[in-house]
């Protein structure tokens, strides 16, 4: 059996951009539209309350989680740029000071004095402030901070998530409405734990306990309180 990686590889650290927004999106979806429908029906109004509530917040999530990655993400490709900027005003004033800087960077990394040398002048020969971005600042195209992306695999991903239980209760017996979302909800949890962790390289078991203990523990606090306040309203 061959286990030999095909070329060019492609490892687990390229995939983070999408897979934080996606898998957040998807999680905070299913946590949090399930726990507010579990809270209102817990409150004892009927279907149609519930799922108008629910879909109300399957809107202002998606909108929220949109705006908040934009916003996030927005700030980290604003010190990037400026970060950026930085080296190319630092290599245009004091090209022999950046130079001496790469190299010694190349030597912390075991290079002898001559390679690093050789390596830092044929690298800013090519692209000075890529070579800089790169091994001193650690800024790659893996890592680039894109807004727009986030922003959107944030939304979709959330909606998507927020859609599973709004689906079980609409087709749910109102009886079973509360112990069918949230069963159905958790299953889906373990499941996204699974997926997220398999995707990342992590262990499947851990991946899918964490996410379903949390959306477990935030659907039994806001059956709590919608029974609480569903006993004075």
């Amino acid at each position: 059996m061959n286990n030999q990686p095909t070329y060019p590889a492609r490892h687990y650290a390229q995939k983070i951009g999408w897979m934080r927004a996606t898998v957040l999106g998807a999680n905070d979806g299913i946590v949090s539209i399930a726990s507010l429908l579990i809270g209102v029906a817990a409150a004892s109004v009927g279907r149609g309350e519930v799922l108008i509530a629910g879909v109300a917040g399957l809107v202002a999530g998606a909108m929220s989680m949109a705006a908040g990655e934009y916003v996030s993400v927005s700030s980290q490709a604003d010190t990037e740029r400026a970060d950026l900027e930085r080296e190319r005003c630092e290599h245009e004033t004091h090209a022999d000071e950046e130079h001496e800087e790469l190299a010694g960077i190349y030597r912390q990394r075991g290079l002898d004095a001559g390679l690093a040398k050789q390596v830092a002048e044929q690298l800013m020969a090519r692209d000075p402030v890529g070579a800089h971005a790169r091994d001193e600042l650690g800024l790659t195209e893996v890592h680039r901070a894109r807004p727009i992306q986030a922003a959107l695999a944030s939304a979709a991903a959330f909606a998507v998530g927020a859609a599973l239980p709004l689906g079980v209760t609409w087709f749910a017996p109102e009886k079973y409405l509360v112990p069918g979302v949230a069963a159905g909800s958790l299953a889906a949890l373990a499941l996204l734990g699974a997926v997220a962790a398999y995707t990342g390289g992590a262990g499947l078991l851990k991946g899918a306990g964490r996410v379903a203990l949390w959306g477990a523990l935030a659907m039994a606090a806001t059956a709590l309180v919608g029974r609480a306040f569903g006993a004075f309203v």
